[in-house]
């Protein structure tokens, strides 16, 4: 079930909603509604997968109460090793066939395994949980809780990624303590936001990426039309991500829960490291504490700063997607993360004109390469965007590119939108609601457009 749906925000969440808040005193059987609620929604993909995500979560629960009891010290590992051996056979199984296969020349069996939507950051979840239990830094959770903290529906999918100490401890608070219809109605207004940008700018956007990128699959496109290409996949990504987070904020804060900000304008950034700082944060600080820091970071001299940052991004790049493509991205922005390191070590500042454009560009030739099917698509696409294809032809959808360059560079961010400048006036109810009746009847003409972070 997707968010932007009618039958998701007519009748899905409505339903959740009336039952959560009927219950909202009694705080296990409002969880129950919770739990209940949010398999039904992960059943709603493929039913099939319900056994594997109720299995992991129950089967790290007991893990952790084992490790609890008896501290034995092989329990963790255990623990971290059968999450890692679960996500590597789903995921990546027919990937490392495929590349055994180019390496001894002959084709190997594929496994018919489909993928289950999610399981990338449930997974990853699941490990932090067992990893900050190792280091002795959570307690042991109630079941009901813990099952909450993996299945809650908002962040289940596609994040952002939640540790257990952002989101247990606010199952206890009262949905209707003071400041109920506040909350009630940022909530609202950042569904509605991130509504509009994935059905108003991020679609649109993908119906100009997606005939370049497919073009350059069998030759190089000319100079306008790889550029547009480039810059709408560059928009529609960062648009279709950002807004699924933020009708994932929306919705948990319509029940009286905040989780963590997964985006901080990351266009605005004026080099590698920043953009880090801003884009998908919850996975950069999970990498950050989890993998880079344990591999020494930046502490431990130059050259163990270069490992950990290389292995660090190459993992990243991994775990967006099985393909060596991804793996290369990682490589390039873990590049240019050593690069900013050494430039910073010069003291010698660039303005900021300069590196904000600079910048950019890094990022948007990395997008290429994230997005193109294979180093061959992307090679044809970045001679394109060198003007190897010719230099006739201006960009498509000017408007469209220009309007979402204006939103991703020049306003807030949705979040401190809401949060500080929106005002509760009638006025300003009434436009939001009819920005969300043409999102409806939008959604309504067709199939819905995933969102991207879906497949990865």
């Amino acid at each position: 079930m997707l968010f932007h749906t009618q039958s998701f925000v007519l009748g899905f969440l409505p339903a959740v909603l009336i039952l959560f808040y009927a219950v909202a005193r009694r705080e296990a059987a409002r969880e129950w509604v919770m739990v209940v609620a949010s398999v039904v929604f992960y059943g709603w993909w493929d039913v099939r997968f319900v056994p594997l995500l109720l299995g992991q979560t129950l089967a790290t629960w007991a893990l952790a109460h084992l490790h609890r009891r008896w501290s034995l010290p092989w329990i963790v590992p255990v623990g971290v090793a059968a999450n890692l051996a679960i996500l590597g056979y789903f995921k990546y199984a027919n990937f490392f066939l495929d590349s055994l296969s180019a390496l001894l020349g002959r084709n190997l069996p594929h496994s018919d395994v489909l993928l289950p939507i999610g399981i990338s950051f449930f997974t990853f979840e699941l490990i932090s949980y067992l990893i900050d239990l190792r280091r002795g830094r959570v307690p042991t959770y109630p079941l009901r809780g813990f099952c909450l903290f993996v299945f809650f529906f908002p962040h289940l999918v596609a994040g952002p990624i939640v540790r257990h100490n952002e989101l247990i401890p606010q199952l206890a608070d009262d949905p209707l303590r003071p400041g109920f219809a506040e909350r009630f109605g940022k909530g609202l207004a950042l569904f509605i936001l991130g509504f509009a940008k994935k059905v108003l700018l991020a679609d649109p956007l993908a119906r100009v990426a997606d005939p370049v990128f497919a073009h350059a699959g069998s030759a190089v496109p000319g100079l306008g039309e790889a550029w547009s290409g480039a810059l709408a996949f560059s928009f529609q990504l960062y648009f279709d991500f950002s807004a699924y987070t933020e009708m994932a904020l929306g919705i948990a804060l319509l029940f009286g829960i905040r989780l963590p900000m997964n985006f901080d304008a990351p266009y605005k950034a004026a080099s590698v490291r920043d953009f880090w700082r801003r884009w998908h944060m919850t996975l950069s600080r999970y990498l950050r504490d989890y993998l880079y820091i344990p591999l020494g970071g930046s502490r431990a001299g130059f050259g163990r700063y270069m490992m950990a940052t290389v292995a660090t991004m190459g993992l990243c790049g991994l775990w967006h997607g099985a393909a060596w493509t991804f793996v290369a991205w990682g490589l390039m922005h873990g590049a240019g993360l050593i690069a900013c390191h050494v430039w910073q070590g010069l003291r010698r500042p660039l303005p900021f004109p300069l590196a904000w454009a600079l910048t950019m560009l890094f990022v948007i030739v990395g997008w290429v390469l994230f997005r193109a099917p294979d180093f061959a698509t992307a090679g044809r696409l970045l001679a394109g965007m060198a003007g190897e294809g010719g230099m006739a032809g201006g960009l498509e959808r000017p408007a469209l590119l220009a309007a979402a360059a204006v939103v991703a560079t020049l306003g807030p961010t949705s979040l401190a939108f809401v949060d500080d400048l929106l005002k509760p006036r009638r006025a300003v109810a009434v436009a939001f609601a009819a920005v969300a009746v043409v999102c409806l009847l939008e959604v309504g003409k067709g199939q819905p457009v995933n969102f991207i972070y879906f497949q990865f």
